[in-house]
């Protein structure tokens, strides 16, 4: 049976995700669950219309580093806050 998520968790990814310009927003429950928001396309003033994923789940790779630095430095786990990540930066030819 999956996990019963709280639907705030949701509203804080996604409300995060809209108030800033990066392109992911992710909050972590537990150590094995974790909410996150994704813009599916870099939004511009042009589109008429924009595209959130919200994925529940177990943490990726880097997330799960994430968790294992939070517990070696003795941060209190969940981590309050949600965790943004921009977007990639192109590289110069």
């Amino acid at each position: 049976m999956k996990k019963k998520i709280d639907p705030k968790y949701f509203a804080s990814v996604c409300d995060a995700l809209q108030n800033s310009d990066c392109k992911t927003a992710t909050k972590y429950i537990d150590a094995r669950t974790v909410v996150r928001a994704t813009w599916r396309h870099k939004p511009k003033s042009r589109n008429s219309r924009e595209e959130m994923v919200v994925t529940i789940g177990c943490p990726n790779y880097l997330e799960r580093k994430f968790v294992a630095k939070c517990k070696k430095a003795g941060e209190p786990f969940p981590v309050k806050k949600v965790q943004l990540r921009p977007f990639p930066i192109k590289k110069k030819k």
